[in-house]
């Protein structure tokens, strides 16, 4: 007999309307090596805590939901970083397809490699995985270390690939001052961006402090302290980089 394999779940949202089409139910994936200046989830960081599942348990969770979910909404695996905890993602979105379920998956690529044994699991999980949300936190590599810990040449890398498996991607950039909303970086981003061939829609997510008081409590050193909000004319600025509006005109899922 196989052994059950269990996923690490630090919350659930019933009635997500962001992190996908539709309504959908998210399952925020405990565990990510990526430590971002501006996470709003840090306690989401520390592996094996949350809520143990398995994947059929997660998956009956979803569905009482399902009567609100429409044509276009279904589940969001998020994180966290949800391609740490691959196995059991496998398994909760072949559930989902075999549903008919549609299946997204929120991700910032940090796992990726071409490496065995994760290329091939990637590959299986890409069979029930209907749309990725990419988030990409630093176009350049230096700063993107400097931000978030880890360089970005695989995330880059990975992109790529989805690009030739013609996977829906919806790519995902948050706007911080001083940190990833400088011209040239945004510049280099949409150069980026332009190379791909699945991108559906560009997203600008704008940088806030709802998620101060959560690095408080557990004692963390919070290192964007007085950095505000981005403006609105800032934000109306990296879309019009970004070409936000050529995306979501001609393509949408």
């Amino acid at each position: 007999m196989s052994k059950k394999i269990i996923g690490y779940i630090h919350s659930t949202e019933s009635f997500g309307s962001v992190d996908g089409p539709g309504i959908r139910f998210i399952s925020f994936f405990q565990g990510c090596r990526m430590f971002c200046e501006f996470c709003h989830n840090p306690d989401t960081w520390k592996f094996k805590e949350g809520k143990p599942y398995t994947a059929k348990e997660l998956f009956n969770e979803a569905m009482k939901y399902k009567e609100f979910w429409g044509d276009k909404g279904g589940i969001t695996a998020s994180g966290g970083e949800p391609l740490l905890q691959i196995d059991f993602l496998i398994e909760y979105f072949k559930l989902a397809k075999k549903e008919g379920i549609n299946t997204t998956l929120d991700t910032c690529g940090m796992p990726f490699t071409y490496d065995e044994p994760f290329i091939s699991k990637f590959d299986e999980l890409l069979k029930y995985t209907d749309l990725i949300l990419f988030d990409i936190k630093h176009i350049r590599n230096k700063v993107h270390k400097k931000i978030t810990g880890w360089e970005n040449k695989n995330i880059l890398e990975m992109g790529r690939y989805l690009s030739e498996k013609k996977i829906p991607v919806w790519i995902r950039h948050v706007l911080v001052p001083k940190r990833s909303d400088y011209d040239e970086d945004l510049i280099e981003l949409d150069k980026y961006i332009r190379t791909l061939d699945n991108v559906y829609k560009v997203e600008i997510l704008p940088y806030h402090t709802m998620g101060k008081y959560k690095w408080d409590n557990l004692g963390m050193e919070y290192t964007l302290e007085g950095i505000e909000p981005p403006t609105q004319e800032r934000i109306e600025n990296a879309k019009k980089i970004l070409n936000v509006d050529s995306y979501t005109r001609y393509r949408d899922l």
